[in-house]
């Protein structure tokens, strides 16, 4: 089973995205905030993080950032309700596998999910 991180700030998108990834045999952490996802995604050594781009204390880009310091291999897909083209532009030239603008798809979001734990393996 592979370990899942979810950062959002958001707790309606928080608890729907852990409940739906655990029916999916995910084990699914979860963090409310920037900061919070940098000190989980070093205790629990995701497989892939769920990051939300706009959140308090810092922002996903930053914590994509640090993500990338802690582990190279971490698969991060940005999970966010900005639709602008630049920011997710960004986020993938930063290191990100895919950028998934909100309200999002849950079955696209699993195939995304699953396609990026195939190519890790």
């Amino acid at each position: 089973m592979a370990k899942v991180l979810v950062a959002d700030d958001d707790p309606v998108i928080l608890n729907l995205l852990k409940k739906f990834l655990e029916k999916k045999n995910y084990e699914v952490v979860t963090a409310c905030d920037g900061v919070d996802a940098i000190e989980k995604a070093r205790q629990e050594k995701p497989k892939v993080v769920l990051l939300d781009i706009y959140m308090p204390r810092k922002s996903g880009l930053e914590v994509l950032k640090e993500i990338r310091e802690l582990d190279r291999d971490v698969g991060v897909i940005m999970v966010t309700a900005a639709t602008d083209e630049a920011v997710g532009r960004n986020a993938l030239s930063m290191g990100a596998f895919d950028y998934i603008i909100k309200p999002f798809d849950l079955d696209y979001l699993e195939k995304v999910l699953w396609w990026k734990l195939m190519l890790m393996n």
